[in-house]
């Protein structure tokens, strides 16, 4: 199966099971086909927006969707010492163990209750993990309860799936309810190979 196809296949997948077993057999080519072959460019920009809104280098950070550590790589680079990492499948956790700058690495399902304590992360990132397959936005709910008040979350949201998901009015409805206030949105370019573009929103938690 070709990187495009395996993109393909993640983006459609129909169960958490047929992603995890998608992910075990991606995870060791994932870096190079995203990164060198396919233009992967959301992570690195989403790094750098996220910076401009957290600049607290003490409190710790968690990188949700984690997979090989693309994000966890390019925060450490900028001096973010107390990273921590979540993502649906060991072996991508595994690749990410490899880069060496995560404090703490675990496996969770975001589409369920998460074992991790109320307002337990200073701010949250998360790259490519709200898609069509992997996530829906109801597990916003859950990044906020786990990042503390005046903590900042930043994730993306593929352009596609945010006009028909349900994301617009889900955010707004969190916001209504003053659950986070929005600090900034921007359409960035997501694969280029795709010609794709994803929605980066910044929020601070109530």
């Amino acid at each position: 199966m070709g990187r495009r196809q395996i993109l393909e296949s993640a983006i459609t997948a129909k169960s958490p099971e047929a992603l995890g077993d998608l992910y075990s057999q991606w995870a060791g080519s994932y870096d190079n086909d995203l990164l060198n072959e396919m233009g992967y460019k959301a992570p690195a920009t989403t790094a750098s927006i996220f910076q401009q809104f957290h600049t607290d280098k003490v409190g710790t950070i968690l990188d949700v969707g984690c997979g090989t550590g693309i994000v966890g790589a390019l925060l450490s680079d900028s001096g973010y010492p107390a990273i921590e990492g979540l993502d649906y499948s060991d072996a991508m956790l595994h690749e990410a163990k490899k880069k060496g700058v995560y404090r703490e690495l675990f496996q969770a399902d975001l589409n369920k209750t998460l074992t991790v304590a109320n307002d337990r992360y200073s701010a949250l990132i998360s790259v490519g993990t709200f898609t069509f397959a992997h996530v829906g936005p109801e597990a916003l709910h859950e990044l906020i309860r786990i990042t503390r008040p005046g903590g900042v979350i930043c994730f993306t949201v593929r352009s596609e799936a945010w006009n028909e998901h349900g994301y617009k009015g889900f955010t707004e409805d969190l916001e209504a309810q003053g659950k986070w206030a929005l600090l900034d949105r921007q359409t960035i370019d997501y694969i280029e190979e795709e010609h794709s573009t994803c929605e980066v929103l910044v929020y601070r938690v109530s």
